[in-house]
């Protein structure tokens, strides 16, 4: 047993490029955009503020994976558009946009939770709004939100095995590459693992993140 998964993790850890980059790149895009798109829903501008609110809807109303394929195979067949992406690049542009409209939802809640005296107490010292918004109320509301984005953050690292669809040698193509070749279920248990021992790791760093912010509490 213990011989067989040393012979196979080779290959499941292989799938690990894909599923890394795709999980990285997206928390690393999305996290600021969700963070922009929060700020424009906020705005005093009706028309900005509805596009922003109807593109979350339907960003959070449509599966993700309907979204990766649209992008992949549906947008080449628009009139007028013609735009081929790669497999990689369909895949990350999908779950970008489709988690910075999770995370704009999250940080929306997070900086109208905050006091409006802060606000006012921000523009008596002369603070501009950037500065109230970087300094004053961004850093509670990271706080606050650090469990839901946590939580979304976690969700993400499973959701990479969408990426299949695509068929892109992510951690699960490869571990179901292997289940097929040996007609041995094994390989989806390790795999477990390997998602359950970064999840692990994920859940750790929020834990330090949450203590490193806690002088932020109100």
């Amino acid at each position: 047993m213990w011989e067989y998964i040393v012979s196979i993790l080779p290959t499941l850890l292989s799938g690990l490029e894909v599923t890394g980059g795709i999980f990285f790149l997206t928390l690393v895009l999305s996290l600021p955009l969700g963070v922009l798109l929060a700020i424009f829903r906020l705005s005093s501008w009706r028309v900005l503020r509805d596009l922003v609110a109807t593109y979350i809807y339907i960003m959070r109303g449509t599966p993700l994976m309907l979204q990766i394929l649209f992008i992949y195979y549906g947008l080449p067949l628009l009139p007028g558009v013609q735009v081929q992406f790669g497999d990689f690049s369909a895949a990350l542009i999908a779950f970008v946009a489709n988690y910075a409209a999770y995370f704009a939802e999250i940080f929306r809640g997070g900086i109208q939770n905050i006091s409006r005296g802060q606000y006012e107490g921000a523009k008596v010292l002369g603070f501009s709004y950037a500065q109230t918004m970087r300094y004053i109320v961004l850093p509670q509301v990271v706080k606050r939100v650090l469990a839901p984005v946590g939580n979304e953050t976690i969700t993400l690292l499973k959701d990479t095995s969408l990426v299949y669809v695509l068929a892109m040698d992510d951690l699960m193509r490869m571990t179901r590459s292997v289940v097929q070749r040996d007609f041995d279920t094994t390989a989806f248990f390790v795999a477990g693992l390997i998602y359950l021992f970064w999840t692990f790791i994920l859940t750790k760093i929020l834990l330090r993140l949450e203590k490193h912010y806690a002088v932020y509490e109100d």
